[in-house]
């Protein structure tokens, strides 16, 4: 079996595009995988063509580690979020292959069933006004829906500092929440790499008695000074991990004990292949991963096999059951999270188990949408349409 093209396709939605990956053999078999890439989808699809030709065309789908090898060091530049987002794709598919070729299903060559059931949490779900009556009857739509976590960041479009007033209109909105969803609930509270040190200080006293699950990104990735700071200052526990791309970064957060939950996203870090890595690392200093999820239906499955496998694997984030739930239409079995459970149930088809539909993704064609967080009502997921030059795939 050797791979003989590469097929991608782009689903425009108002606030994230998703680069659909599809990798074709000569005896037929096509694989699919997914990315969600901020803000730069035409840098993603150039970096996918050139990649492809000098290591994937051609080459045998179970040599994952050889394709991740090539783009990783013989490469010989740092692969940032660009690259390991091409990879990972192209890996995922290749992973789909693989179940195809056996007939099994990928958490079981991962290493077989270590959980029937990937908890998840759900994100986007709070498109209304930052009111915290209004947010409180959102999460109770969530909770309704068997979800046992949600997620939220209650900040606004604040960056590095934080008013008085609006510290204590986010500290509302949270308890808000938490009144409406009761104490069985898990909340995480999401800071986006927002703030310098002080500010996440103030915040995370501001909100430690509604006690939330993790502060995420309190401070900017690469800010391991202020995440410092920030660990010495409170009991909660920390979530980041969601903006880094290579192994090297993750050092600190795991050997000086910054992090108590890591979010690599599977999708951002070479795909079942980089994320094995990342997992085998974590677990030497019992860390479990939460990867960061804003896929649409291909992530979300892949991210739910590697789930089932995994024993350092703590809960997944899911968008899609309320923004844009209509990507899901985009496969012809998406993967749904079961109310009685609050989670995602082990697929059981060969391979990833989903296929993309084409023509259904050709409804929703590329439209250049970008995402600002630091827009005033970016929470409604809107977007940023741009118009000028950027066609579909």
């Amino acid at each position: 079996m050797k791979i003989t093209q590469i097929v991608t396709t782009v689903v425009g939605t108002p606030w994230r595009e998703l680069t659909f990956v599809e990798v074709e053999t000569d005896d037929g078999r096509v694989g699919v995988g997914e990315v969600r890439m901020v803000n730069k989808t035409e840098t993603l699809l150039a970096a996918i063509q050139e990649l492809a030709e000098r290591y994937v065309i051609g080459t045998d789908p179970f040599d994952v580690e050889r394709i991740a090898w090539g783009v990783l060091w013989k490469e010989y530049g740092r692969a940032g979020e660009v690259a390991q987002s091409a990879l990972a794709a192209i890996d995922i598919a290749c992973w789909d292959l693989i179940g195809q070729a056996c007939g099994q299903p990928i958490w079981r060559l991962l290493g077989g069933k270590f959980r029937d059931v990937v908890p998840a949490y759900a994100n986007g779900w709070y498109q209304g006004d930052r009111d915290p009556a209004a947010i409180a009857e959102l999460a109770q739509t969530v909770v309704a829906r068997g979800y046992r976590g949600l997620k939220l960041d209650p900040f606004g479009a604040a960056s590095a500092d934080l008013s008085t007033s609006e510290l204590d209109r986010s500290v509302r909105i949270v308890e808000a929440v938490r009144d409406a969803i009761g104490d069985d609930v898990q909340i995480m509270i999401e800071m986006h790499g927002r703030f310098r040190s002080a500010t996440a200080t103030r915040a995370a006293a501001a909100l430690d008695h509604l006690a939330p699950t993790w502060l995420e990104e309190p401070v900017p990735p690469g800010n391991i000074h202020g995440l410092r700071n920030v660990r010495r200052s409170t009991r909660l526990p920390i979530a980041t991990g969601e903006r880094i791309h290579e192994l090297e970064e993750l050092a600190p957060l795991l050997e000086e004990g910054l992090v108590d939950t890591l979010q690599v996203d599977l999708t951002h870090f070479g795909g079942f292949t980089g994320l094995r890595r990342v997992a085998s690392w974590a677990s030497a200093y019992n860390v479990p991963l939460a990867p960061h999820n804003v896929c649409g239906p291909v992530g979300t499955a892949a991210n739910v096999h590697f789930g089932i496998a995994t024993p350092n694997f703590q809960i997944l984030e899911h968008f899609n059951d309320f923004a844009d739930s209509w990507v899901l239409d985009l496969v012809d079995a998406p993967l749904s999270v079961d109310p009685a459970t609050g989670g995602f149930a082990a697929p059981t088809r060969p391979g990833l188990g989903v296929r993309l539909d084409r023509e259904r993704a050709a409804e929703h064609p590329s439209n250049g949408a970008t995402f600002n967080l630091f827009a005033v009502g970016w929470e409604k997921r809107e977007g940023t349409p741009l118009t000028a030059g950027l066609g579909s795939n």
